[in-house]
């Protein structure tokens, strides 16, 4: 044999032993690349699946924290309201320490009998309506209107 023929089989060997490495070196890196392509395909749909919860989370959160604004006007305005009753009581009491609302006191079949006390005025039980007693008439008429609107 010539000294070609044999440099040429020892080439062809080592051509073959190293296809006999590379090769399954080389399926193994491309099914490592096909496996992390995979994985990165999936942690997307992951990640996509995690943004829309959140995003549903968050309007949800968003709609209750809305909902949660409005029941704390309304209760605003509920406070509001018993607070301007309770001013409205407090007022009255005033009025009824200072002995400025006894006419309140007094049914109008019982006015010749508190004849001559704070609850009645002397006029008023003669007859005589003066227009002061007729505007403090409406002004009690007005606070038990308002009482039964609130």
């Amino acid at each position: 044999m010539s000294t070609a023929v044999i440099v040429i089989i020892i080439v062809a060997v080592v051509v073959l032993l190293a296809l006999m490495f590379v090769l399954p070196w080389a399926r193994a890196r491309a099914r490592e690349r096909a496996r992390v392509r995979a994985r990165q395909e999936e942690l997307g749909q992951r990640r996509d699946h995690a943004v829309a919860t959140h995003h549903e989370a968050a309007e949800q959160r968003s709609q209750e924290a809305d909902a949660a604004e409005r029941r704390a006007r309304i209760a605003e305005q509920e406070a509001a309201r018993q607070r301007a009753e309770a001013e409205r009581h407090e007022a009255r009491a005033e009025r009824h320490e200072e002995g400025q609302a006894d006419h309140e006191l007094v049914a109008d079949d019982e006015r010749e009998r508190f004849a001559g006390t704070t609850a009645v005025d002397d006029d008023r039980v003669r007859g005589e309506r003066d227009e002061p007693a007729r505007v403090e008439t409406s002004r009690v008429a007005t606070d038990d209107d308002e009482r039964r609107r609130a």
